[in-house]
């Protein structure tokens, strides 16, 4: 508990410090975005399947729903405040990859044991974190032009 609530704090602060691309109103959609894709993504991997899990497997927690509210939409802010749109294509890629890096890396210091860690496996593994984070960020890429181009027009 004590990583989730201080990720939560140093995400948000410096998500909040750090934007500098992002209108208010882009910040508004990508963080509704990111809780409902979340929300859709684990009601299907960690309800349905329990492919993974915030905190207690079988039930709900209040703690789980900050993880989908204010756990991960600041890192998608952070992501897109930075990304490097006006770079080539290699450079992008890179980008992607260490940001998947990053979120791995994260994902193994919250399976560590309480107090720190908040987050379990079930059949879920890193190896499918590698595969489908990159994808995920893509996803959120896409979702941003079409907000930027419905934004211009």
């Amino acid at each position: 508990m004590a990583l989730f609530i201080g990720s939560i704090a140093i995400f948000n602060v410096l998500a909040f410090k750090a934007n500098k691309r992002l209108s208010r109103n882009e910040l508004v959609h990508i963080w509704t975005f990111t809780m409902a894709f979340q929300l859709l993504f684990d009601t299907i991997i960690d309800f349905r399947f329990k492919g993974y899990w915030y905190f207690a497997k079988e039930t709900i927690e209040w703690a789980a729903v900050l993880s989908r509210s204010v756990l991960i939409p600041p890192v998608n802010v952070l992501f897109l405040s930075f990304f490097p749109f006006q770079r080539t294509y290699v450079a992008k890629s890179v980008y992607i990859a260490s940001w998947t890096v990053i979120i791995l890396g994260y994902e193994l210091v919250t399976m560590l044991p309480e107090p720190w860690g908040y987050f379990h496996y079930g059949w879920w593994n890193l190896g499918y974190s590698a595969i489908i984070d990159p994808i995920l960020f893509l996803i959120l890429l896409a979702y941003y032009k079409w907000i930027r181009k419905i934004q211009n027009q």
